[in-house]
């Protein structure tokens, strides 16, 4: 069908529509556009190869995602956030405590009963060694050497509190700052300040291997910001460019014709927009479509680990993590504001809590499928000049109590 006819079939269904003669999904389904084109529009109100004349360019409105001046001039340009769903020990891992062996046994005097309710026995040495690294002397627990081989470059916060002693709740307070998911999501709350500097991918991803965190998409949701500012999640389990992001390719049309089709879709939602009033949810729709069609082009290249050097996989290794921590690195180098990375091994969503069972093997366990990839990270960040503007947090939702 010429454009001629598709701008007549439009104007046609349009009019039927006002007149009350057809609903307006079946006028979009009558005209041969549905809103999963929809997304084409965007990428040809911008001026440049693939974009729309400077007509349309002019009237269009701009990205949301589009880079924000902040308050004031930062060092942190991107997070990336290593969450630990489960609650690590900060005694088994960087807190060292030793006076807790000293003391073993004995019931503390002042205590918090809520840290406390489902302990027996007194206080709790750490399970494992632990070493001085680096210049610093930072003392590191023995299952995480990799991570001990760059304390000099990381900064250790042990002041952190929480009153929330319950897994869900804790999570939620971690990501979202509530007790309650309705709240907007820490990246989403960043990528709608600051922006993105990539317009063909989202501002925000969020990565776990298995099992998505508790909470699930609040933890990255966007709440009542527009649907821009939502995280992107993806399952890092069996990792290749295809399985990324699945349904992002459109095997019917190729990409010239996807954009002839979207010369004639910007005209036409300029037409619908005109005979309406403003719909934040049809423009958030909008934005997702549009996003969903630059991310079918953009997705496979960041997601293909493969085009890494040898080195660079052999530093980071061979676990689900691991590449994870690469596929950060390729975000953030890609101009992704905010990435957050989930730990699980087992498809548990808490995967750290292994209070109630065995804590010396199961810290030991996730701790060898993290290490490398998190030293990794910080190694890789600092040598291609990315970690003097990448914040890179790691924690968890608490820890546990000293006691046994």
């Amino acid at each position: 069908m010429k454009f001629q006819e598709h701008e007549a079939a439009y104007r046609k269904a349009l009019a039927t529509l006002h007149n009350g003669q057809l609903s307006r999904r079946e006028a979009l389904r009558k005209m041969g556009a549905g809103f999963g084109t929809l997304g084409l529009a965007g990428v040809l109100q911008q001026a440049g190869s693939g974009r729309a004349g400077a007509a349309t360019a002019s009237v269009a409105e701009p990205s949301p995602l589009a880079p924000k001046a902040p308050h004031f001039a930062p060092r942190a340009k991107h997070v990336i956030q290593l969450f630990m769903p489960g609650g690590p020990s900060q005694v088994d891992t960087f807190d060292y405590k030793p006076a807790l062996a000293k003391y073993a046994g004995q019931r503390p005097q002042l205590v918090d009963r809520k840290s406390l309710r489902n302990t027996k026995g007194g206080l709790a040495p750490s399970y494992f060694g632990f070493k001085q690294y680096g210049e610093c002397g930072k003392w590191v627990s023995d299952i995480f050497p990799k991570v001990g081989e760059v304390v000099d470059d990381l900064c250790f916060v042990h002041s952190m509190h929480t009153d929330i002693p319950e897994h869900a709740g804790a999570i939620l307070m971690s990501n979202v700052g509530s007790l309650q998911p309705n709240r907007p999501s820490m990246g989403s709350w960043l990528v709608y300040g600051l922006g993105s500097e990539n317009e063909d991918l989202p501002g925000f991803v969020a990565m776990s291997p298995r099992a998505q965190p508790r909470g699930k998409l609040a933890n990255w949701g966007n709440s009542f910001l527009p649907g821009a500012y939502a995280g992107a999640y993806v399952n890092i389990e069996q990792m290749t460019p295809d399985a990324a992001m699945r349904n992002l390719k459109n095997s019917n049309l190729s990409r010239t014709e996807q954009r002839k089709q979207a010369d004639l879709l910007t005209k036409l939602n300029r037409m619908h927009l005109e005979r309406r009033e403003r719909d934040k949810g049809l423009e958030a729709g909008i934005e997702a479509m549009e996003m969903a069609f630059r991310m079918q082009f953009s997705v496979p290249d960041v997601f293909d680990i493969e085009k890494e050097s040898a080195a660079t996989r052999n530093l980071y290794g061979d676990t689900e993590y691991a590449k994870g921590c690469l596929i950060a690195r390729r975000l953030v180098e890609r101009g992704v504001r905010c990435v957050q990375l989930s730990h699980s091994i087992s498809g548990y969503d808490i995967a750290w809590d292994t209070g109630h069972g065995d804590i010396p093997g199961g810290h030991k366990a996730l701790a060898d499928a993290c290490d490398q990839g998190i030293a990794a990270l910080i190694k890789d960040l600092k040598s291609r000049g990315l970690l003097d503007e990448t914040l890179v947090v790691w924690g968890g939702e608490f820890g546990r109590a000293p006691t046994s």
